[in-house]
Parts: C-alpha cells; sequence; structure tokens
C-alpha cells in the first residue's frame, strides 16, 4: 500500500539521521520538485504513521495547493490515507482505539496526543533515559545539555527549572531526559 501511494503520486522520499523537533517534513521546492523526510530511529509504527502523515501534506498540496498545513483538507485527506493502515495486522490492537481517537480530529503532530505517543514508543523510554512523567517532583535531570530541576504537573505538561538560567520551562510529559542520581 505504501509503495502503490509514492509510485501513484511519484514521491521523492529520503529517510534522514534523527532531528530533536520532528519525526518528518514535507518540502516544495522553487524548481516545482517536492521531497518528504522521514527520520531513521522510528519504530514501524512511528515510521508508518509519519509517512502517511507527510504524504497526506503532499496529495494535500497537489489537489488544493497551497493551504493551512495541517487544516481541514490535509486532515481530510490524511484519515482518508491512513483507513487502510488502522488494521489489526499492521497496528497492535492497544494502539488502534488510540488511533481511532487521533483521527477524529488529527493534530500536526502524535506527541500532542501523550497517550498514543507513548504507545507508538511501546511505552519505554530510550535506553538510559526517563520519560519526564516519571521524574519525581524536586529531582534534576538533564535536557539537551541543560540541568533542570522537576517542578508541579500542569494540566498536560510539567514546569521545570533551568538551574543555570533561572527561567521555567514546560515539558511534554512524554519528553525523555536523563535523570542526575
Amino acid at each position: 500500500m505504501v509503495v502503490y501511494l509514492i509510485e501513484k503520486y511519484a514521491i521523492n522520499l529520503k529517510i534522514v539521521n534523527e532531528r530533536q523537533t520532528k519525526h518528518g517534513d514535507f518540502r516544495t521546492f522553487a524548481n516545482g520538485q517536492t521531497q518528504i523526510t522521514v527520520n531513521n530511529n522510528l519504530n514501524k509504527h512511528q515510521f508508518l504513521l509519519t509517512l502517511i502523515h507527510e504524504i497526506a501534506h503532499h496529495v494535500t498540496y497537489t489537489k488544493f495547493g497551497r493551504v493551512q498545513p495541517h487544516g481541514q483538507e490535509w486532515k481530510t485527506v490524511f484519515q482518508h490515507l491512513m483507513i487502510p493502515f488502522l488494521r489489526p495486522d499492521i497496528y497492535p490492537n492497544h494502539i488502534l482505539p488510540l488511533l481511532a481517537n487521533h483521527f477524529k480530529n488529527p493534530k500536526a503532530s502524535t506527541d500532542s496526543d501523550p497517550k498514543l505517543a507513548l504507545a507508538l514508543k511501546g511505552n519505554t523510554a530510550s535506553h538510559g533515559k526517563h520519560f519526564i512523567f516519571e521524574i519525581p517532583e524536586g529531582k534534576i535531570f538533564l535536557y539537551k545539555k541543560n540541568t533542570y530541576k522537576m517542578g508541579k504537573k500542569r494540566r498536560t505538561r510539567y514546569e521545570c527549572l533551568n538551574l543555570s538560567t533561572k527561567k521555567t520551562y514546560l515539558f511534554n510529559q512524554n519528553m525523555e531526559v536523563l535523570l542526575i542520581e
């Protein structure tokens, strides 16, 4: 199914090294060419979802031209492209209800849906790291070479104090950090 979409829409797909801020992207160039990139560190479930997300941008651009990147046109295309993949032989049964809920109104990033993002990661942080929601209040952790002190949980994110700048930052609950013992 993926090969069919890539061939049908003549997609220029490039697998790239991990980027901190995104799993994939869709670009148009001045010469009219387009390109989709997807990070190489994603597991098969994250990779497929990200790839279809980016293909949806390509299809939306092809059909409608320049529109809001995650507007209604894109949401509709994304939903239609994902339907054939929402099957138990592709996604595990525990992820399917989370995907179904996500696709009622897909967001710009699966990371904005914490339960889905956690399930797609297999409920496991990278080796040696912890999810921010696992860090007890008052503990010290490292993120991007900065040291933070864990604060209180707000509605969906955590307040964390940067110990060098004394500024407070909000962290997504599924952010992976290195706990300092």
